[in-house]
């Protein structure tokens, strides 16, 4: 059995549908790939955010709790979604920052040279922006208010929060396939295959640091890649044999999951790569209508009426 080849999607909890999409599409420039529902709380967006048509590794997806209280960032979670961009961008991101009057932190340069914007989302969520060799390579959405030299290119990695790291990183070596790369003041850096961009995770070692609380402004869970169905029947297997409490096999219409929490906490999850976003419409009308699974449709007529509207940005070119 292959390790895995990277991450696939992270989900995370916000608060207003609309100003989620405003910012994730009219400010980040990513493009809205799927407009659905929560599978277990279909009175819940599920908003799918990616590159042209959501390639796994480009993924970030909401759960939208507009009266949820706000949530704390704390071990056991994943506290930053670290995105690509291209080693020339760095200057376009600082100026599209200032403009918009959100608050950043660097650019800083890292162990590996690459350069780093830090800052929130509206709902508090801790996101980054990392310059490196190889973004380019990397597909973005071309027809966003981002031009293509400067847009996102997908995950460049993530970083785990723990109180400690000994069992993370056990399950990581030993059980997933990623190797240590680094180690920089508590913080263990891991990757998968060849490494590079959505093949890395840190693990930050925080044992003073308080438990986190899921809720608006926080990582949900991390889903890894894994290719087919056949990989990922294995992959449930072998956590089982690893002594994880791991679910059964769900069907996720756009991919198939299965979930469990490693050691310190972080719900995973490992996903396939098909059957992808364009298996209920066209890449041209991806995230333009609500989309159900067939065991919702039923009840269509009521979600249209409880969800609230939705309206994608104009896209203005910057």
């Amino acid at each position: 059995m292959n390790g895995i080849s990277g991450l696939h999607h992270v989900t995370a909890i916000a608060g207003d549908p609309q100003r989620n999409v405003d910012f994730y599409v009219g400010f980040l420039g990513l493009r809205l790939v799927k407009l659905t529902v929560n599978f277990d709380d279909p009175e819940t967006y599920h908003l799918y955010y990616g590159d042209g048509v959501g390639h796994p590794g480009t993924i970030i997806t909401f759960f939208p709790w507009p009266n949820g209280l706000r949530g704390r960032p704390g071990t056991g979670q994943l506290t930053t979604t670290s995105f690509s961009i291209p080693e020339g961008a760095v200057d376009f991101w600082v100026n599209r920052l200032k403009e918009r009057r959100i608050p950043f932190e660097g650019p800083t340069r890292g162990r590996a040279e690459e350069e780093t914007l830090g800052f929130l989302d509206p709902d508090g969520l801790s996101l980054e922006l990392v310059a490196h060799a190889g973004a380019e390579g990397r597909e973005g959405w071309e027809e966003g208010p981002v031009p293509h030299e400067q847009a996102i290119r997908g995950f460049q990695r993530v970083t785990l929060t723990e109180e400690g790291y000994e069992s993370t990183a056990g399950l990581l070596t030993k059980t997933l396939g990623f190797r240590l790369s680094g180690e920089d003041g508590g913080v263990f850096r891991y990757e998968i295959g060849e490494g590079g961009a959505g093949a890395l995770v840190d693990v930050k070692c925080r044992p003073a640091s308080p438990r986190g609380v899921v809720s608006v402004g926080t990582v949900h869970h991390v889903a890894w890649r894994t290719p087919d169905d056949e990989q990922q029947k294995l992959w449930r297997a072998e956590l089982a044999k690893a002594g994880l409490n791991v679910t059964p096999i769900i069907d996720r219409q756009y991919f198939h999951s299965i979930y469990f929490r490693e050691p310190g906490g972080v719900l995973f999850e490992i996903a396939t790569d098909p059957p992808g976003f364009t298996v209920d419409e066209s890449r041209q009308e991806l995230g333009r209508s609500l989309k159900l699974p067939p065991w919702l449709e039923p009840i269509r007529q009521h979600l249209e009426h409880t969800l609230p509207a939705i309206r994608l940005p104009e896209v203005t070119k910057a």
